[in-house]
């Protein structure tokens, strides 16, 4: 079967709405899961953030060592990125939440451009929710100078190092994800690998630039601090690395093509993508024991 006749298959299995009207119609319950999502991941980085570095933090005063924190941040964060991939709701959505991993997969021929444009936007709009929540919740503690409503700022080597290292990072994040969520047998573990990508990348990553990957992520703390000099970095960034990994896994794996936009397949919910694994909607570990 040729790419048009692939194309035409899934399209027939999957039918997509015609228009901003019916795509809400139709897949509303995705779009507000993906900005609930972000919110909540928003949430938890802007606590852990004030639990580990806040001057007053009992946790902070114990751990004197900033790496020894960071490796803890990314423990907290790459946990929560899981638990939300792992959710039903993740399941449900595809758990994106970030619209470089949504304009990739549109790239890649998997999402329409109406899901698209929603789930771009409900991830911004969530994402800037959550660390207005955040603020209510922890008060001044979010504020705080050390804190910054757990704002992305390049380090002490500038805006270049910081650039480069976001299209690093999240060129490595897509490649793993690409190349775990489209192996049926090995889709289970995406979730896992992508958290354990998080973790690493706070630890050690984190002081050239915060550690973003995640436009979205960048613009809900930079509303509530007030931070936009840099903004531009995790803007453009995450999305080049992205779509740098996705140009590869087309070029260099022309016989493994990508089969759908979840990050986690093996699952009862439905999928709005256009999606060609096999079976579509029933779990994967029932087809690939």
């Amino acid at each position: 079967m040729n790419a048009l006749e692939s194309r035409a298959s899934e399209a027939a299995r999957n039918p997509e709405p015609a228009g901003l009207a019916a795509a809400w119609r139709a897949h509303w319950p995705e779009y507000l899961i993906e900005g609930a999502l972000l919110g909540a991941f928003m949430v938890s980085a802007c606590f852990f953030c004030v639990l580990l570095e806040h001057p007053a933090s009992p946790v902070h005063r114990a751990l004197p060592d900033a790496l020894g924190r960071r490796a803890l941040m990314g423990l907290a964060m790459g946990g929560t990125a899981v638990a939300i991939i792992y959710s039903p709701w993740g399941k449900r959505s595809g758990a994106h939440i970030n619209p470089a991993t949504t304009l990739t997969f549109l790239r890649l021929g998997k999402v329409a451009r109406t899901d698209a444009a929603f789930y771009a936007f409900a991830q911004c709009a969530g994402a800037v929710a959550g660390v207005l929540l955040a603020g209510l919740v922890l008060s001044d503690a979010a504020g705080h100078p050390s804190v910054n409503f757990a704002a992305t700022v390049p380090g002490e080597r500038g805006p270049a190092a910081a650039f480069l290292a976001e299209v690093a990072i999240t060129f490595v994040l897509m490649t793993v994800v690409l190349a775990l969520s489209n192996a049926p047998r090995w889709n289970r573990y995406t979730g896992l690998a992508a958290g354990a990508c998080v973790a690493l990348f706070i630890a050690f990553e984190a002081p050239l630039s915060g550690m973003s990957m995640n436009p979205a992520r960048s613009l809900g703390s930079a509303v509530s601090a007030m931070t936009w000099d840099s903004l531009w970095i995790y803007f453009a960034a995450p999305p080049i690395g992205m779509l740098l990994a996705a140009e590869a896994r087309v070029r260099l794996s022309r016989h493994a093509p990508v089969l759908c936009a979840k990050l986690h397949h093996e699952n009862d919910e439905r999928c709005i993508f256009r999606c060609a694994y096999p079976a579509c909607g029933r779990p994967a570990a029932r087809r690939f024991p």
